[in-house]
């Protein structure tokens, strides 16, 4: 596990990995987060006030925030030991250029996923569907 955070190179290199793993086992979770980093902020300096112009003045700051974007593959305490946590920073200028890659690396991680098989829950809905139809036309009839 790496302390602090990857190159965004060595992201993508990872994230492929951990997408690759998945995709041989035939199951689990991978989890993607982006938000953005405020972390190392200043934040000595006072906050502006609310007002009813803005009611969130943190929600514009002064100069735009890097993002952070983590990727994890969701083991539990129980398996703590084989928990992969990956994280990079991507500073605004580069945004666009590592969207673009990020998103390849998700689209062929995802490739190998299977879709999810609903017909089972379709057919309770229609057997739910039956009944209350059937129960619905005799609680007319029998106001009858």
């Amino acid at each position: 596990m790496p302390k602090g955070h990857l190159s965004n190179d060595d992201f993508f290199l990872r994230l492929s990995e951990l997408f690759d793993e998945r995709r041989q086992k035939d199951h689990g979770s991978i989890y993607l987060i982006q938000k953005r980093l405020t972390y190392g902020e200043d934040t000595d300096v006072d906050s502006p006030e609310a007002t009813t112009e803005a009611p969130f003045p943190d929600q514009n700051p002064s100069k735009p925030l890097p993002i952070i974007i983590r990727a994890t593959n969701g083991k539990s305490k129980v398996n703590r030991d084989k928990k992969v946590k990956l994280s990079t920073i991507v500073e605004v200028d580069a945004l666009e250029g590592f969207y673009a890659k990020y998103a390849e690396v998700c689209k062929l991680g995802m490739s190998g996923l299977k879709k999810r098989d609903r017909s089972k829950a379709k057919e309770k809905l229609k057997k739910k569907k039956k009944q209350g139809g059937a129960a619905a036309a005799g609680a007319e009839a029998k106001k009858s």
